[in-house]
């Protein structure tokens, strides 16, 4: 098994880390996101901080950031480590959300950052996948939490990985 390439990985974060080219690609792959204000604060191999705020575009009824927003930025902070982790690999890696579990602790009202430790988990199911050419499968965790640390939701979003073979 090739040890992964960390320019290609420190490449990726670089661009998902800048704001132009972020809002870009929100904007040609997830304009939904984009619109309702999803950001990256910060990656690495390992962690993934995405936000939410609460405004206009993300509001509901309620007083409070929709969940479907919450749950965008949740899987953006999962979603963006299984990319650094595919990003260049050959072959090329599928992936695919094929369940979302949310559990709401607390109304939303403000920004909201949601985290995700998992890239280490994440890089060993993207290696399996590609060394055993089958689907595997992944349950990953991403926490929501105010700018006071207060717990807002929790998500287990789980992910499929398998590489792309041309017959």
């Amino acid at each position: 098994m090739a040890l992964p390439d960390y320019k290609d990985l420190d490449s990726f974060c670089w661009k998902m880390m800048n704001p132009i080219l972020f809002r870009i690609y929100l904007i040609i792959k997830l304009p939904s996101a984009y619109f309702c204000g999803v950001r990256l604060l910060y990656l690495n191999e390992n962690k993934c901080v995405a936000t939410v705020p609460y405004k206009w575009f993300s509001k509901n009824p309620f007083g409070s950031t929709y969940f479907a927003c919450l749950a965008m930025a949740a899987e953006m902070s999962t979603g963006v480590l299984a990319l650094a982790h595919t990003y260049k690999k050959n072959p090329r890696v599928s992936m695919l959300v094929t369940r979302v579990e949310g559990n709401f602790m607390k109304k939303a009202t403000g920004r909201t950052l949601f985290m995700c430790d998992d890239g280490s988990r994440i890089e060993d199911a993207v290696n399996t996948a590609l060394a055993s050419g089958k689907s595997i499968t992944l349950n990953t965790y991403s926490y929501g939490e105010d700018k006071n640390g207060v717990r807002i939701a929790e998500f287990r979003i789980t992910w499929s990985f398998m590489a792309i073979t041309k017959k």
